[in-house]
């Protein structure tokens, strides 16, 4: 009996740790958001090489956006994409290893602050021949950027789910043009990367 005993003690200890491993493993493996930060010099030709990367493993991205960042002459492209963590961490390497990058970093949604703007071109006319547009305005806390004879232009930044909820909202009035921005963001832990950058540009 102690010895049975002694043996289902061990298989259950043998269980949990296999358990705990693969959990381990399924997280690591689980599919997410990740927002890419990418730290370059402004070359060109760069960012079709990033974009190779991710093309030669069969990633779609989500968004891109590249700008100006907090050091003069070095840019930051913001890349936005739905993989596993793991890929995350092959990809911040390969992209590391291009010359005219910096440093590259990725993050969860819950370890950014994140935005995107959009813009709505709809008929002047149906501000007065619609109230409910002027309701939907209101409630979704978009802008009135231009407004002529012709048409107006509405203004939005949010979430990528308030911005499609507002598209749907105007669809039924019918939209002239539409354009949304891709993802900007700022982590909301310290990327430690300033330093660095300002040794950089002293160069």
């Amino acid at each position: 009996m102690h010895l049975q005993n002694r043996v289902w003690q061990s298989q259950s200890y043998l269980f949990c740790n296999i358990f705990s491993l693969l959990s381990f493993i399924k997280m690591d493996e689980q599919i997410k958001t990740f927002t890419i930060s990418v730290y370059t010099e402004n070359n060109i030709g760069l960012l079709n090489r990033i974009s190779a990367i991710f093309q030669r493993r069969h990633i779609n991205i989500e968004s891109l956006t590249t700008s100006q960042s907090e050091i003069e002459s070095v840019n930051r492209f913001v890349i936005v994409v739905n993989i596993t963590e793991a890929q995350a961490k092959k990809i911040v390497k390969q992209i590391e290893k291009q010359v005219e990058a910096i440093r590259a970093y990725y993050h969860t949604d819950e370890e950014t602050i994140y935005t995107e703007s959009c813009m709505f071109k709809i008929k002047s006319v149906l501000l007065f021949e619609e109230p409910q547009i002027q309701n939907i305005i209101k409630d979704s806390n978009s802008q009135i950027v231009t407004v002529n004879k012709e048409f107006f232009v509405l203004e939005k930044s949010g979430r990528r789910h308030e911005i499609e909820s507002l598209r749907r909202d105007l669809n039924v009035f019918g939209i002239m043009q539409f354009v949304r921005s891709g993802r900007i963001s700022v982590t909301k832990s310290e990327m430690k990367i300033t330093e660095m950058l300002k040794a950089f540009n002293n160069q």
